[in-house]
């Protein structure tokens, strides 16, 4: 097993050779081990180990491993009148980033050191959040990436990762409308978390693939079931233009608090949760992930991968249950956000 984050962990079973750091030590049942945000853990099994993973950020404070250095940057795009802006968010204001689209600003190489240091022209709240990225070049989707849903619905884990794609068109802000295609009746909701590419990168190992994801956002991957399985190709239903609410704003990836994978995430239907889950059951995480779609094509700033979505979506329930015109769509992740959005039918 190899993770990449931060966590304390309890062997329930089993025995193994632990790398943390550059500290080597062996677990066996019983024992705990706490990895900080900033070290990366290899397990090496010389058994069947079973682990459990407890809420890191309470007992790292207890064992004096948090880092408090305040690191979170948060970067959004914002309307302003009839144009766009990127922005830095610094609770109710927003700091202007000198670009129209934070994708423009991301394809500057030293674009962390400029948010950082941005002092342009400040904007108060209430924001109008516009997608998080108006226009990437890519978006690409995974499915069936969360281990225990695969298990759950009797199947094996994945080789690889199943991949299809979603146009810029698809996408809406985090508050905006999200809107019911009058041809379809099936709309259902895949919460899921997002990567955001930083740096151009092509036939990346996990190292270089994780240093080039800028960070972290919340997206929704409302989908038309009806389309969708219209043939064995997904595409059709996934990208109806102004269906995916993605935002509000992109975390950064050297944020301790997000930086570690393992992050609760849940979606909401008029009121009713639907979907809970910790991103770090995901099969490939947001690295590996990076470094297979590297394999295919050029990554570039601004390109933002969906990575999938846990049990609980509409289609599945029995009797099925969709999103309906005035439904409350409320997309949540721990330490990333929330996209609240209202679904209007469409009117031709």
């Amino acid at each position: 097993m190899r993770t990449v984050g931060s966590a304390v962990w309890q062997v329930f079973h089993g025995e193994a050779t632990a790398r943390i750091g550059d500290r080597v030590f062996d677990v066996a049942k019983g024992d705990l081990f706490a990895v900080p945000s900033w070290c990366e853990v290899t397990l090496t099994a010389h058994t069947q180990v079973d682990l459990f993973r407890f809420s890191d950020e309470p007992v790292h404070e207890a064992l004096g491993l948090a880092d408090t250095e305040e690191t979170e940057v948060k970067l959004a795009t914002i309307r302003i009148d009839s144009t766009t802006r990127a922005v830095r968010i610094d609770g109710d204001t927003a700091v202007d980033l000198g670009e129209s689209d934070l994708v423009d600003f991301l394809r500057s190489p030293d674009w962390s050191t400029a948010a950082a240091n941005a002092d342009g022209d400040r904007y108060e709240g209430p924001l109008d959040y516009a997608p998080l990225v108006v226009r990437p070049e890519k978006v690409v989707c995974v499915g069936l990436n969360y281990r225990n849903h695969i298990l759950e619905m009797g199947r094996e884990l994945p080789r690889y990762p199943t991949l299809f794609s979603k146009y810029a068109r698809a996408l809406v802000g985090a508050y905006d409308e999200v809107v019911l295609p009058a041809t379809a009746t099936q709309m259902d909701w895949e919460a899921e978390l997002a990567v955001v590419i930083g740096t151009e990168v092509r036939h990346a190992d996990p190292e270089r693939a994780r240093a080039a994801i800028a960070g972290y956002t919340v997206l929704n991957d409302v989908t038309a079931r009806d389309w969708q399985f219209r043939t064995p190709q997904w595409h059709q239903g996934k990208t109806f233009e102004d269906t995916t609410p993605v935002g509000p704003w992109l975390v950064t990836a050297d944020d301790p608090a997000v930086a570690a994978g393992g992050l609760g995430l849940a979606c909401e239907v008029d009121g009713d949760t639907v979907q809970k889950a910790d991103t770090g059951d995901l099969v490939f995480d947001p690295a590996t992930l990076v470094a297979y779609v590297s394999e295919i094509v050029t990554l570039v700033p601004g390109d933002v991968i969906a990575t999938g979505t846990p049990g609980g979506v509409g289609h599945a329930r029995k009797p099925a249950r969709y999103l309906h015109d005035g439904s409350v769509l409320v997309t949540r992740i721990e330490g990333l956000g929330e996209c609240r959005n209202t679904c209007r039918r469409e009117v031709r």
